[in-house]
């Protein structure tokens, strides 16, 4: 048999079809890579069932058989002996009229927020035992993330001789997830080494087609495109495609005039669409000229803001923002008193928190607007990736942006189950850190499957610091993995100690993004016992408890107490830090004012004594 790479020279190759859409129509609902050892006439059935269909190459069951996605399974000691096993069962079906190419997935598709290093262990691990097996190829499929692929292209090409087949996929046709066009991300995998280039899953063969429209036939590679058979269905628990085969076989005949030298298929196809290719493709002569549609440019606008982010001021001077919560209720008379005097007070934004410990209140998009627009004091929006998935994430920013709502919070939000409704499930579709990632994408105009905004949004995005974890070096590690994210700022729990604050000033001097340091006045040995014993990621030291403690029962004293602790916190951190977040408990802007007002005191004393002697 000729090498693989001289007959894609030649002619048209047809490839094989799914893998998990036949092994999850047989009941099968689990990691599909592992039925190479537990299943094997199951996965060589496919095998055999695709070639007698007319396949030229078949794949390895082995899209997910790496480190990562074994991991889930609890099988990641076994990554060798499931590559192993795959590629023995295919050579087996193949026999020597049928190439065997050894297929390689995305981790990032499964797994957005791994790091590069991480990627390219595990993917040198499973390349090797796909190589040692004698496979006539390498297929990377299922890349949305065109870093991950560029990385793992070039560790192919120089591990290897054999072709490499190096397939984008897209959540919107013709642009990539980064914004990226196909046609300029084909030609850098083209510039990278790649022997065949092209595009596979989410879509439907008519996209596919129109995906291609805009790419020119490559001069060094060839063009690959494995479909999936149509969007999928969803009914009585299960996903199905119901695109029919003679429609799919049909349609390879555009994908021919678009230059495809490998024609396959992905999600929900089936031997019997690969069986419709083989007979509708009207001719295996490859086509190596085409015309090229130009795609119109979408002009992508930034308009100006009246006033500058959060985290532009607080690099300037003295920044304090205050946290007032939605009401849990529909009376609103003592939230909207609350914004009154805190805006008389002069701070810089008041911070809305989104339903927090899992509990529902007003929604603040709505409540931020009405601030924004009847007091203007801007407002500091809190998403949380509990409440909403990705569509209604992304449909939220969109909203957030349309309203002019351009400062947030980006966290990961209180799970569903310790809130007022704990048979309400939690989502996190996206991580915080991912979350932060899609908004500073949006800040470039493109919406998370790539998509134009035709606008940039300008949000300035906040993130969440818990400096109360037993060690605070892992706590600052997780910022460092924030900023990388694209954190403008952070935003910190409550401290309740002053040695703790200078702890954390220490513990943080080294970073360059600026830092809310959180107060919050107590207001019992009740409240302090509360706080440390039952609110996660908050803890109150001994000494402050103790404080509260013997401040009896009186209001009167225990407010005291509380606003002293308070104005304590607050002296140290107006020495630290630039950034002052404020959180007013329960609605009692008093507190918070009395502190605000305790600031400017202060303040006007420090510019009062002789020079040196002043601290901010």
């Amino acid at each position: 048999m000729k090498p693989l790479i001289q007959s894609i020279k030649e002619k048209i190759l047809i490839a094989d079809g799914a893998m998990g859409t036949l092994l999850y129509s047989y009941g099968v609902d689990r990691c599909f890579e592992e039925l190479n050892l537990s299943h094997p006439d199951e996965v060589f059935k496919v095998h055999r069932d695709y070639i007698d269909a007319g396949a030229d190459i078949i794949q390895t069951n082995t899209y997910g058989a790496n480190y990562e996605k074994l991991s889930r399974y609890g099988l990641e000691d076994s990554v060798k002996e499931i590559n192993t096993a795959a590629v023995r069962l295919a050579k087996k079906a193949a026999g020597d009229q049928t190439y065997v190419a050894g297929t390689i997935g995305g981790i990032r598709a499964i797994k957005q927020n791994i790091s590069l290093e991480e990627i390219k262990r595990s993917f040198r691990e499973q390349l090797y035992c796909l190589l040692l097996e004698g496979v006539d190829g390498i297929l990377l499929e299922t890349y949305y993330d065109f870093e991950e692929l560029s990385t793992v292209v070039k560790i192919a090409k120089r591990e290897t001789d054999l072709p490499v087949i190096a397939q984008v996929s897209m959540h919107e046709p013709g642009v990539l997830q980064n914004g990226m066009n196909v046609n300029t991300a084909l030609r850098e995998l083209e510039n990278l080494g790649a022997d065949v280039v092209g595009i596979n899953c989410r879509m439907g063969p008519y996209h596919m087609v129109s995906s291609l429209e805009e790419v020119p036939i490559p001069n060094n590679a060839f063009l690959s495109v494995y479909p999936n058979a149509s969007l999928p269905n969803y009914e009585e628990g299960r996903f199905y495609y119901s695109a029919e085969p003679e429609y799919f076989g049909r349609i390879s005949n555009d994908l021919r005039k678009q230059g495809a030298r490998i024609i396959g298929g992905c999600c929900g196809t089936t031997p019997e669409h690969i069986r419709a290719v083989s007979k509708n493709l009207s001719s295996r002569v490859p086509v190596t000229d085409k015309e090229v549609k130009t795609k119109r440019c979408v002009q992508i606008t930034s308009p100006p803001l009246k006033d500058k982010l959060i985290h532009q001021k607080v690099k300037e001077k003295r920044t304090v923002i205050v946290e007032l919560d939605p009401p849990k209720h529909l009376d609103t008379s003592l939230f909207f008193q609350g914004v009154k005097a805190l805006k008389k007070e002069g701070i810089d934004a008041v911070t809305l928190a989104d339903n927090p410990l899992a509990s529902p209140r007003i929604g603040n998009d709505a409540i931020g607007t009405m601030v924004k627009e009847r007091y203007d004091l801007t407002p500091l929006v809190h998403i949380t990736c509990r409440d909403r998935n990705l569509i209604g994430l992304q449909s939220h920013l969109m909203g957030l942006c349309t309203l002019g709502i351009h400062n947030i919070l980006a966290i990961t939000g209180d799970p569903a189950k310790i809130g007022d409704f704990p048979g309400a499930a939690s989502v996190y579709d996206l991580s915080s850190l991912e979350l932060i990632e899609l908004i500073k994408q949006n800040n470039e105009g493109i919406s998370f499957s790539g998509k134009s905004l035709r606008q940039k949004t300008q949000f300035s995005v906040g993130a969440a610091f818990n400096p109360n974890f037993r060690h605070l070096d892992a706590s600052v590690k997780r910022l460092e993995r924030k900023i990388e994210s694209g954190a403008d700022y952070f935003i910190s729990q409550p401290v309740f100690g002053v040695e703790e604050m200078y702890q954390i000033h220490e513990a943080t001097r080294h970073l360059n993004t600026p830092i809310f340091i959180g107060i919050m006045p107590l207001l019992s040995s009740r409240n302090a016992e509360f706080l440390h014993h039952e609110v996660p990621g908050i803890k109150v030291p001994v000494e402050t408890r103790e404080r509260m403690k013997n401040a009896g029962t009186d209001p009167v004293h225990t407010r005291a107490a509380g606003m002293g602790i308070a104005k304590e916190l607050l002296d140290s951190a107006l020495e630290l830090f630039n950034g002052i977040y404020l959180i007013t408990p329960f609605v009692r802007y008093d507190m918070s004012i009395e502190l605000l007002q305790y600031m400017k005191e202060k303040a006007g004393k420090e510019m009062e004594a002789p020079y040196g002697q002043h601290i901010i």
